[in-house]
C-alpha cells in the first residue's frame, strides 16, 4: 500500500472548553480533490492551520509524504510541497500581478537579494506559464490591488502554484465571489491543478460547488470528521444534512 500524501494521527486541540480537533485520524491520497465542509466553528480551518504549521496541536502528529511535519514552520512545510491559499487573498497589492508571482517564486528559490533585480530573480517563462494557467496573462502588468475579487483569488492561487506544490490547500476559494463567477473560477482552478498534477483540499460552503468539483468530501462537526466519502454519500448523510447543510 502506498504512503498517503497527507496523514494525521490522533490530532487533538481545544481552546478552553471548545474542542476543535477531537482525535482526528485522516489520510489523503495523491490525486484526490477533497472538499471540507462544516458550519463555522466546526474545526475546518483549525485542521488546515495545524496541517500547514500555523498552529500546533496539543497532541497527535501530521505526516506529509511519510515525514513528520508537526513541529515545522509554515515556510518549512511549504518548501516541502504543502502550500495553501487563504480565504482573503494574500497579495502584494502595491506590485503588479507579474511581480506578485515573481516574489512568490523567488521566495522559494532564494533568488532575491539586495542587489538582484526582481525581473532577474525568476525567469519570465515561469511567470508567464503560471499566469496563463489561471487566465491572468493579459493582466500581468496591472496592479494586483486593482483586480476584482475573483481574479485576486486566482492570483493568490497562481502565487501558490509557482511554488510547485504536491498538495494545495484552498480556504474557501469561492467566498466573496459572485454566484455567476463561482463555477468559472472553480473550472479554472481545477484545470490548473490537473495540468500541474497537484492534489487539492478545499474548504467550501456551497453544496453545488462541492458536488461538482470534489471527488471526496469530509464533513466536520464539533471538531470531528462526522462523515467521509464520495460527495453523494456524504451530502446524503442524515447527520450532515441536519448539522452541516441545515435541512
Amino acid at each position: 500500500m502506498s504512503t498517503p500524501l497527507l496523514q494525521t494521527k490522533d490530532l487533538q486541540l481545544a481552546f478552553g472548553a471548545v474542542v476543535v480537533a477531537d482525535h482526528i485520524d485522516f489520510s489523503l491520497t495523491e490525486g484526490e480533490r477533497l472538499a471540507v465542509i462544516g458550519q463555522n466553528g466546526a474545526g475546518k480551518t483549525t485542521f488546515i492551520n495545524i496541517c500547514t504549521g500555523l498552529i500546533h496541536p496539543q497532541a497527535g502528529k501530521v505526516f506529509f509524504e511519510g515525514h513528520d511535519v508537526t513541529a515545522l514552520s509554515p515556510r518549512a512545510i511549504a518548501l516541502r510541497g504543502m502550500v495553501r491559499s487563504f480565504q482573503l487573498p494574500q497579495l502584494f497589492t502595491e506590485h503588479t500581478v507579474r511581480d506578485c508571482v515573481r516574489i512568490a517564486a523567488a521566495g522559494k528559490r532564494g533568488g532575491l537579494g539586495l542587489w538582484t533585480p526582481l525581473d532577474k530573480a525568476v525567469s519570465a517563462e515561469v511567470v508567464d506559464h503560471v499566469l496563463e494557467m489561471v487566465g491572468l496573462a493579459a493582466r500581468g502588468n496591472e496592479m494586483s490591488g486593482a483586480l476584482p475579487e475573483g481574479q485576486r483569488k486566482l492570483l493568490d492561487i497562481a502565487m501558490a502554484l509557482v511554488l510547485k506544490p504536491r498538495l494545495l490547500i484552498l480556504d474557501e476559494p469561492t467566498s466573496g465571489v459572485s454566484t455567476d463567477e463561482k463555477h468559472g473560477l472553480m473550472k479554472t482552478i481545477m484545470a490548473a491543478l490537473d495540468a500541474e498534477k497537484v492534489t487539492a483540499i478545499f474548504v467550501e460552503h456551497d453544496v453545488d460547488i462541492v458536488s461538482q468539483y470534489a471527488t471526496r468530501v469530509a464533513a466536520w462537526i464539533a471538531g470531528r470528521i462526522a462523515a467521509d466519502g464520495t460527495p453523494q454519500q456524504v451530502l446524503a448523510d442524515p447527520e450532515v444534512r441536519k448539522n452541516v447543510i441545515g435541512e
